[in-house]
């Protein structure tokens, strides 16, 4: 039983990639300094995964900033705005990954996606009708030729030609079609290069066929590969699915002439069903992904041992491995030296993974597998009963009734109400909610968290930046304030910390896009709030001023998604549990005299299941209840505020307006605020502020262009419905792009009411 894996973390166990990177931005180390550490970075993993006995090991999977980034770069799909600045090829790319403003010019960066159902974002790949597509760049041979030379022969991964042309977006009148030739005949290129290198497989990536595929979408599929399979000239392919089942394309893609498939029996619904009615081609390895790439918890051996039985009914050679890329996991639990033994052995991080599969493969060729001690042991594991479970809690969900989850009085009415009583001009100016968090800020939390500071001066210190954010924000003239959330470590992490129920990690960091990385908490109990979670800072930061203060609080279902959730009772169970906490934080704020409230959701698009006859029944009927759930007990007279990003919203913006908000804001920047079509077309009638400027790039933009950007809403969205306000939170930026960017913005809604 031979072992893979689809691809590994690349930031670093101690995320020394993204440091390295800032640094580089900060123009505090060259070029040299940071490819020293990014080679340092690739060089331990392929070593790790040598060692581990590995028997596929994937090189091509590390990246600087994302791997469709990469890709396009790879086939020359780079914007000529970009390449007309006359930077190196490092800085061309990264201008492209996150803007540029400087002495050669002004670029905003490629817009940004998120990667399927995870919490990675991707850059979106742009094609115009002139775009020469063609293999133009080295870098997948040049990491083969290195890993090669460091002792270890790799199956290079690649951005697969369908998901590609699929996941990019067209500036001009052509379509994916029109660009498949050029395509199929870049990729039949690759595949000679890998020949020439000595490489046996390559793997092509093609998440795409999880999705829902028409006709067209077939057809545009079997064409590629059948222009490109002839090439091999005698690599291996594996095409590589994940994240899903193939259910449109099972057999369209078992016909191909490729040498392995790839298929995921994680979240692949229907994946073994495939298998047991198709077959599987004798000729093709099945590539089987059984562990799960997305979740920390140790796999079951069990159920693993049964899938790959039924498996090899129908297979003649499979090759178990994760069910995605270990992207989505943190690196190593060596670095977890505060996690109880009794915890820490419930969990598989990448590292562990590796030795999770070594040792599954040796219990899976045993055919006594089960008389094992690793099976034994791996059972003995998953029979424990862990602490956690509250039977309080649980009865207070089976309580609930249909009317927890509606709001009284309707929207229309409500509305009403609260233009009346807050009196905003036209045009509300406001934040997300975050400020830039120096490095300060970082220090005094840390130094709180290991008791070198006392908790006095740490509340001193944290009032003090508040009564500051607050200051400036009236200085700018923004019209509803936000506290800075300079208390906080991350907007689902802190809300982790506050909830019984949660366990912490402390070097669990998960990419999330470029250098931004997160720590996902881990639900490991039932979900309960023992105390209040933000009143203590909103009612002070409330005291400093007259204007309305937001209260800013994490939704349930994107606290659910940005979590590592657990697996022995379902996602919609988990939701409703925090649900009710964050409920009872909605109340006490509005009992403590906060008037406007935002609960984030800006993960409610991320987990709907990728195919569209799973929305409702697997997630939406659920998830927008949940959030309902949280608001559904304040007065009319309070305002409720949700915000969401960095998804594509048109085809479920019927079920975002019945979470019954009273305010939404989206991003909308780096999407050129597509967005408001459909808002007008869905006679969208929740209030709404598509962010006019993109705040994960250093760029300051002018009044002009934000001024622009409004009148582009005014167009489409009725003016008193429309709030001004960046995309996203402010707590990656620095000051000195913050402050200039929230006074044109401020002056821009200005002039737009004038």
């Amino acid at each position: 039983m031979k072992t893979s894996i689809i691809g590994y973390p690349r930031i670093g166990a101690l995320r020394e990639l993204k440091f390295a990177s800032e640094k580089y931005f900060r123009s505090e180390i060259d070029a040299a300094e940071l490819e020293k550490t990014a080679k340092e970075i690739r060089t331990y993993n392929l070593n790790l995964q040598k060692e581990s006995g590995l028997d596929f090991i994937p090189s091509n999977d590390f990246s600087y900033y994302d791997g469709l980034l990469d890709t396009a770069f790879l086939l020359n799909a780079v914007p000529e705005r970009y390449t007309s600045l006359g930077l190196s090829a490092l800085d061309t790319y990264f201008a492209a990954a996150r803007g540029y403003q400087g002495e050669k010019g002004d670029v905003k960066a490629l817009a940004m996606k998120k990667w399927y159902n995870t919490n990675y974002h991707y850059m979106v790949p742009e094609i115009d009708d002139s775009t020469d597509l063609k293999l133009a760049g080295t870098k997948p041979f040049d990491l083969f030729s290195e890993a090669l030379s460091a002792g270890v022969k790799t199956r290079p991964v690649v951005a697969g030609a369908y998901t590609f042309l699929k996941l990019a977006k067209y500036k001009g009148t052509k379509t994916a079609a029109d660009f498949a030739d050029a395509a199929a005949q870049a990729y039949s290129e690759l595949l000679k290069k890998f020949a020439d290198l000595g490489a046996e497989w390559v793997q092509f990536d093609e998440p795409s066929l999880v999705k829902d595929m028409t006709a067209d979408d077939i057809k545009l599929f079997v064409s590629l590969y059948n222009k490109i399979l002839p090439n091999k000239a005698g690599v291996k392919v594996l095409v590589q699915t994940y994240f899903g089942d193939v259910r449109d394309v099972y057999n369209e893609l078992a016909a191909l002439d490729v040498d392995g498939i790839g298929l995921d029996f994680v979240e692949g619904k229907r994946s073994l069903e495939l298998v047991r009615k198709n077959g599987f081609p004798k000729d093709k390895v099945l590539f089987a992904g059984v562990v799960n790439g997305k979740n920390i918890w140790r796999n079951n051996y069990a159920k693993t041992a049964d899938i790959v039985s039924e498996l090899k009914k129908s297979a003649s050679e499979i090759v178990i491995g994760t069910s995605c890329s270990l992207l989505h996991v943190p690196c190593t639990l060596k670095n977890e030296t505060k996690l109880p033994e009794d915890v820490k052995k419930h969990f598989a991080y990448a590292e562990e993974k590796l030795s999770e599969l070594a040792e599954l493969g040796a219990v899976l060729d045993n055919a006594a597998y089960k008389d094992t001690p690793e099976f034994k042991s791996n059972a003995a594991l998953h029979a424990e009963k862990r602490s956690g479970d509250s039977e309080e809690v649980r009865a207070r969900v089976a309580k609930l009734t249909d009317k927890d989850f509606v709001r009284l009085p309707e929207f229309a009415e409500r509305e009403k109400i609260q233009h009346e009583r807050f009196k905003l001009p036209k045009f509300p100016t406001t934040t997300i909610g975050s400020f830039p968090q120096t490095a300060e800020v970082r220090a005094k939390r840390s130094a709180f968290r290991k008791g070198e500071l006392s908790e006095a001066d740490y509340n001193a210190y944290i009032e003090g930046k508040i009564a500051d954010c607050v200051k400036l924000q009236e200085e700018i003239g923004l019209d509803v304030l936000v506290h800075g959330e300079f208390e906080r470590n991350d907007m689902v992490e802190y809300f982790g910390e506050c909830l019984d129920g949660y366990i912490f990690t402390e070097k669990a960091w998960v990419q999330s896009y470029g250098t931004r990385c997160v720590k996902p908490p881990v639900v490991w109990g039932d979900i309960s709030r023992a105390k209040p979670m933000t009143v203590k800072w909103s009612k002070y930061a409330q005291s400093l001023t007259q204007k309305p203060m937001k209260g800013m609080l994490t939704g349930p279902v994107t606290i659910l998604n940005w979590s590592f959730p657990r697996e022995d009772i379902t996602l919609k169970e988990s939701a409703v549990q925090i649900a009710l906490a964050i409920r009872d934080e909605v109340l006490d704020l509005e009992a403590n005299g906060i008037s406007i409230i935002q609960v984030d959701e800006a993960a409610l698009r991320e987990k709907l299941p990728l195919r569209r006859s799973d929305w409702h029944e697997d997630y939406l009927d659920w998830a927008i209840p949940a959030f309902r759930l949280v608001h559904s007990g304040v007065r009319p007279e309070t305002q409720i505020h949700t915000h969401m990003c960095y998804s594509e919203f048109a085809d479920i913006i019927k079920d975002i307006d019945d979470m019954d908000a009273d305010v939404i804001t989206f991003e909308a920047s780096r999407s050129d605020l597509t967005i408001l079509d459909v808002l007008k077309a869905n006679n969208f009638r929740t209030e709404v502020g598509p962010g006019v400027y993109d705040i994960h790039s250093p760029r300051v933009p002018s009044e002009d262009e934000i001024k622009t950007a409004i009148d582009k809403m005014i167009d489409r969205i009725p003016a008193d419905k429309l709030w001004v306000n960046p995309d996203c939170g402010l707590k990656t930026r620095g000051e000195k792009e913050t402050i200039p960017s929230l006074k044109n913005l401020v002056n821009a809604a200005k002039r737009a009411r004038a």
